[in-house]
């Protein structure tokens, strides 16, 4: 073997890779298990429910909360958006906001379940997220038909935590929270933590083959209906974009079904990449660069 070729092969070896892990719908192919031995695994949301990866990213209230009690996080370093921790004495205050409600309203709050959290057992602290309960029980109470119809109320999130979990923070990690949705925000935090030479995008679909939403849990908690029109990809495009930007270093992969051969919305180029540090592959390709 020429000297040239066993350096090429002693980089590529030692080539740090991150995969970031989307829940568009042309992940469903790839076993992503076959990635392990290749490098972390960062994913978003809902992906705990079926896979476990090395570090999971959450912004929205309804699946952080479900995802913190799952347990999830008492294992898995977890990052999440505005999870500030208040000291359980301050609970009821809170909640309750010093207003006194009848019998009738606990039993309203309680029927309709407007609190949801989890067993507080020995937890000295709490993190909560939703709407004003005043409000809530107000508006179920004006709603006289409740029994007859399907009221979509908001919830209030409760999660007692313990002091030994693996949560950390969007602004632990960023100068100022963007307000980046939830993948290039996991694509910020493999950048942060794992520094790697290339950044594979897999399941960040941006588009939908179809116009309707494209994701693996649609029609799920926490998600929307498989009827509803695709999320546009403005600012996806963008945050990614900008993530690009900051790190010229390292190179990212978006893997698409056919590439960039545009053969559907999910695999045809971003124009707004252009020329930035991004390569299109597909999955036969990215199982011939990782040698599976």
């Amino acid at each position: 073997m020429r000297t040239g070729e066993l350096i090429l092969i002693l980089i590529i070896f030692n080539m740090k890779r991150v995969f970031c892990i989307g829940n568009g719908e042309s992940r469903k192919v790839l076993d992503l298990e076959k990635l392990r031995p290749h490098g972390k695994i960062y994913g978003c949301n809902a992906l705990y429910r079926d896979f476990t990866p090395d570090h999971l990213s959450a912004v929205d209230a309804g699946i952080m909360h479900e995802i913190y009690n799952s347990g999830f996080c008492q294992n898995t370093p977890t990052l999440f958006r505005d999870w500030n921790r208040m000291p359980g004495v301050m609970y009821e205050n809170l909640l309750f906001a010093g207003k006194n409600y009848s019998d009738q309203d606990y039993d309203l709050i309680k029927k309709e379940e407007v609190i949801k959290a989890n067993e507080r057992g020995n937890c000295e602290e709490f993190v909560m997220h939703g709407s004003n309960l005043a409000g809530v029980v107000e508006i179920l109470k004006k709603n006289k038909e409740r029994e007859k119809k399907n009221i979509n109320h908001t919830s209030i999130n409760v999660s007692w935590v313990t002091n030994d979990d693996k949560v950390t923070t969007i602004n632990d990690i960023m100068e100022k929270d963007r307000g980046w949705a939830c993948g290039a925000t996991s694509g910020y935090a493999a950048c942060h933590y794992e520094k790697p030479d290339e950044l594979y995008m897999i399941g960040h679909d941006l588009e939908s083959v179809d116009g309707k939403l494209n994701n693996v849990y649609k029609d799920t908690k926490h998600y929307g209906l498989k009827e509803a029109h695709k999320t546009p990809s403005v600012n996806w495009i963008r945050q990614w974009r900008e993530l690009m930007t900051e790190n010229p270093n390292i190179q990212f992969y978006k893997v698409n079904p056919d590439a960039d051969r545009c053969t559907s919305p999910v695999s045809t180029p971003v124009k707004e990449w252009a020329k930035l540090n991004v390569k299109y592959i597909d999955y036969m390709a990215l199982d011939k660069m990782l040698g599976m």
